[in-house]
């Protein structure tokens, strides 16, 4: 086979050999790519570093990207282009490669914040909203820079967009308001993701993330609850992580007036003692204790205070201890009050002279 391309005409030969550098550029590419993953991967892992594994796969999957931008380049150069021509190929490239690393950085930011954000500040929750704020600050940074190396004057672009932001502020008054509030949300560190809280309107969940609109509740039964984040940030909150995870779990009882009330405390404290050490979900190391408080109807009241390592963990504890304490009572004779039902029956007076 003869692969004589001389009597080709020049521009098919210049066609074949740019085609020819592309692929080239390409394959060096591919090559780089596995370079920097064992290479690289294998040197940030050496070093301990806190750039991990997915920022150097980020980076590995767009040198074969790269390598073809510059193969592109340099097979531009065999073709007599005009100077017009040249330029706005040179720009778009120039563009092409200042936006791939512009979302190159985006994304090692957001993936460096969701991975060692906790590290340095366990408070700072990992957002939806700080993930979409990053990448809004890197992405306007990198256009700012494309405009500026394209000649463009950017005092002009922002003037307008100062002008256009006022009219887009009071036409998305409760967009921009649910925005800040997030911000304000993520920020306050008041409630963090995973915490369970409960709203004074009633809503109820673990905190699952907070977005530029709207906050994610998930509730016990698996529900999902989207409360706009500017009545989260106004609502009275309660928040069952903090300062601590765990809890007190307050059980009331009552026992009847003829027991032993002495007797009546030691039982209920050693049910409870058992159930703390047994159960999941109980504190070992905490010691229940009960406090009488009601001459009430139809017997003695008194609380039993025990403790669960998180909200959820108290259901457990409760039907477990209301089990064990219902049957040791039973089995000591320890009398629980029952009230009593009482039904009148109205009837009419007898008659007068009877």
């Amino acid at each position: 086979m003869n692969w004589d391309i001389q009597g080709l005409p020049s521009s098919a030969r210049t066609a074949l050999l740019s085609l020819l550098v592309i692929a080239v550029a390409y394959l060096i590419g591919r090559v780089g790519r596995h370079i920097v993953r064992t290479q690289l991967g294998g040197l940030v892992r050496r070093a301990s570093s806190r750039w991990d594994d997915a920022a150097v796969e980020s980076v590995a999957g767009r040198v074969p990207f790269w390598s073809l931008l510059i193969g592109i380049y340099i097979a531009a150069g065999f073709w007599p282009l005009a100077p017009h021509m040249a330029t706005t190929l040179e720009k778009s490239l120039y563009v092409v490669a200042a936006a791939s690393l512009t979302f190159l950085a985006s994304e090692v930011l957001v993936k460096l914040v969701r991975t060692h954000g906790p590290s340095f500040d366990p408070g700072l929750p990992n957002t939806t909203l700080t993930e979409n704020l990053i990448r809004i600050v890197v992405v306007t940074l990198g256009l700012l820079v494309i405009l500026n190396g394209l000649g463009l004057s950017i005092t002009p672009i922002l003037t307008a967009l100062g002008v256009g932001g006022l009219a887009v502020a009071l036409a998305l008054q409760d967009t921009l308001a649910n925005l800040f509030a997030g911000f304000y949300l993520t920020v306050a560190k008041q409630i963090r993701i995973g915490n369970y809280i409960r709203l004074s309107s009633g809503e109820e969940g673990y905190l699952v993330d907070i977005d530029w609109r709207a906050s994610r509740l998930r509730e016990l039964s698996n529900n999902t609850v989207l409360v706009p984040n500017a009545k989260l940030s106004q609502s009275i909150v309660t928040n069952y992580h903090l300062p601590d995870q765990e809890l007190a779990v307050v059980i009331e009882a009552s026992v009847d007036y003829a027991s032993d009330l002495d007797r009546v405390e030691q039982i209920t404290t050693d049910v409870a003692r058992e159930v703390m050490q047994s159960v999941p979900g109980g504190v070992r190391g905490f010691e229940p204790f009960v406090r009488y408080h009601t001459f009430g109807d139809p017997g003695i009241g008194f609380s039993v205070i025990l403790r669960a390592q998180e909200f959820v963990d108290q259901h457990l504890i409760r039907h477990e201890f209301v089990k064990r304490l219902h049957r040791r009572f039973s089995s000591e004779g320890i009398a629980i009050p029952i009230k009593a039902l009482v039904q009148r029956h109205d009837t009419p007076p007898p008659p007068s002279g009877t």
